[in-house]
This record gives C-alpha cells, sequence and structure tokens, in this order.
C-alpha cells in the first residue's frame, strides 16, 4: 500500500461479531461468508506476523437479558437466541495467542477486558472488521477514537444488514477517524 504500512508489533487485528448467531442472517453489501472468507484470511496474515488476533463475540444471554432495551423510537428487532448463537465461527479459530473477548452490548471496549489485552501488548493501531458495521463494529470504533488509537477498516470485511447503513459508516463516518481500505490493501500493508 502506497500511503503506509502496518507494524505488526504493535498492531491488533479486532474482529467483531463473526459467530454463528449474527453470521446466519442476510447481510449487505458483502454476504456473511465473504465477510468471513476476508476476515480468515486477515487472521492467518496477521498470526503469521505475530500481530495480535482479537476475535469478539457478543453474548446476549439467556432470551437476549443482558443486551441494551432502551425505550426507542425503532427499537431493534429481538432475536431468537440459539444455543449456538455465541460461538465463533470454525474458519476464525481461535487459534493459540488469540485472544476471545465476551461482551453483552455492541461496544466490544465497554465493560471488557479488551483495552487491557490492547494496552499491555502496546498495541497502539486496530484494524477492525466483523458484522455489523454500524453496531458492534462502528461502536467499538467510536471508542477506540476515544481513546486515541489509529484504526484502520477493512471494507469488505464487515458487512450489516442495512445496506445504506454499511454505506455510510464507510463512506461518511470512518474516513473521519481512521482510514478505510480493501481487505487485499491491509494484507499488502502489513507484508509477509
Amino acid at each position: 500500500m502506497a500511503d503506509a504500512s502496518i507494524d505488526p508489533t504493535t498492531t491488533a487485528l479486532v474482529l467483531i461479531d463473526l459467530q454463528r448467531g449474527i453470521v446466519s442472517g442476510d447481510t449487505v453489501p458483502h454476504a456473511a461468508a465473504n465477510v468471513v472468507k476476508n476476515a480468515a484470511a486477515l487472521a492467518r496474515r496477521f498470526r503469521e506476523r505475530g500481530a495480535l488476533v482479537i476475535l469478539v463475540r457478543v453474548d446476549p444471554g439467556p432470551d437476549g437479558k443482558l443486551m441494551p432495551r432502551p425505550a426507542a423510537d425503532a427499537p431493534r428487532p429481538s432475536r431468537v437466541i440459539s444455543p449456538d448463537f455465541a460461538e465463533l465461527v470454525p474458519e476464525l479459530g481461535p487459534e493459540p495467542g488469540d485472544v476471545v473477548v465476551t461482551k453483552h452490548q455492541p461496544n466490544a471496549l465497554y465493560a471488557t477486558d479488551l483495552e487491557v489485552h490492547l494496552a499491555r501488548r502496546g498495541v497502539r493501531t486496530i484494524v477492525l472488521g466483523g458484522i455489523s458495521t454500524n453496531i458492534g463494529v462502528e461502536s467499538t470504533a467510536r471508542a477506540a477514537y476515544e481513546r486515541g488509537f489509529e484504526q484502520w477498516f477493512v471494507e469488505d470485511a464487515m458487512a450489516a444488514r442495512d445496506a445504506e447503513m454499511h454505506r455510510l459508516a464507510v463512506t461518511r463516518f470512518f474516513p473521519t477517524i481512521g482510514r478505510v481500505r480493501s481487505t487485499r490493501e491491509i494484507l499488502e500493508a502489513i507484508g509477509g
């Protein structure tokens, strides 16, 4: 990549909610299977380069009791929570050396140990992907921005349930707090 390279010693790949209960739904503009394929390619390369891979999963609890449910004009639809809902997809691992973070809300930095894992390993840059672009990825990105992290967003390693929500995040918001690139560009930037 002409504009920068990624230092594997200070960078972590953070993949949001690539788990059975999330990837089983329809996503746009990228099918969940393609998001998982790209995320798996990124995870392999990051591991090869000695960079930290963090797999984040959301556990809504029994009947979704642990997820926020404030009064809203357009509340998010309820979901049937299957027994394997929070199980990470096997294409991603985890592999030895990976970190698995469990959250109970969209933001992976809120009330989890993600920030401790990043700080104690000297991580200053995060590369984000996952489902959904406008929920888990975006809320984590906002919190990471507030904490001063450098951020890369892998556009084709994320997707949403609504194409416009994905588009707004990757074309209007993410470019104001980091860099938006493709899987191919990130693989080139980290080298190997």
